[in-house]
């Protein structure tokens, strides 16, 4: 099934939802979430996995439940659907998600374990594959992408303070996101062609991840 875009009632559905987040609302609605949303998102992962799952893993979409176990807040379902293609968790990955917000994709280090925490901040610390690191963030930013993650408010033990590329090792985590306010384009290829031209951008991006960081030794 070739994408054509998302469905009509995609961000009715989830503005809905936000509204009256039960299990009423989600039954009552489960087929537009099916066909307006599920399908399409496994469609435009299908596509995009030509290009980016070959050497990069493998595509998934995201369970709509929440895990409520330990959250104060017990709202039973997701109000957006993500979808990604990545090997594990920290190593670079290929995102995609709709929501009331519209689409948003994004590429990096989501989140690392001390291991792969370890091995990031050694290769931004060397002379080599540190600097290169840094003109792809600075590209990225320069290029409307919001630079995010979490950061020490310190420095990190075993790194000096004047260090050139401090401010990149203060990261326990690294990833690039933009997002398109809703519009025509979601419903429309046009999804895919900016879906697809964002995600060559990150590129650089999560191969650097994958070779410096790779998946933790947690998920081997």
């Amino acid at each position: 099934m070739k994408f054509s875009g998302f469905g009509e009632h995609a961000i009715d559905f989830y503005d809905g939802l936000v509204v009256d987040n039960s299990k009423a609302f989600w039954e009552d609605n489960k087929d537009v979430y099916l066909g307006d949303v599920k399908a399409p998102m496994e469609a435009l992962l299908a596509e995009l996995s030509g290009e980016f799952a070959t050497d990069f893993g493998s595509a998934k979409v995201f369970r709509p439940y929440r895990d409520v176990r330990f959250a104060k807040d017990k709202t039973p379902y997701k109000t957006h659907c993500g979808g990604v293609i990545e090997q594990g968790r920290g190593g670079g990955a290929y995102y995609v998600e709709i929501s009331p917000a519209g689409i948003r994709v994004g590429g990096g280090c989501f989140h690392l374990e001390a291991d792969q925490i370890a091995r990031f901040r050694a290769a931004i610390a060397e002379d080599v594959h540190g600097p290169s690191f840094e003109q792809m963030v600075t590209k990225l930013r320069r290029s409307g992408w919001e630079i995010l993650g979490e950061r020490l408010k310190t420095k990190p033990k075993g790194y000096e303070a004047d260090h050139p590329r401090i401010e990149l090792l203060k990261h326990k985590s690294l990833y690039a996101a933009r997002t398109w306010e809703p519009g025509d384009f979601l419903h429309e290829r046009e999804c895919f062609t900016r879906v697809r031209k964002a995600w060559r951008e990150l590129r650089p991006l999560n191969e650097w991840a994958r070779d410096h960081v790779g998946i933790s030794i947690r998920s081997a």
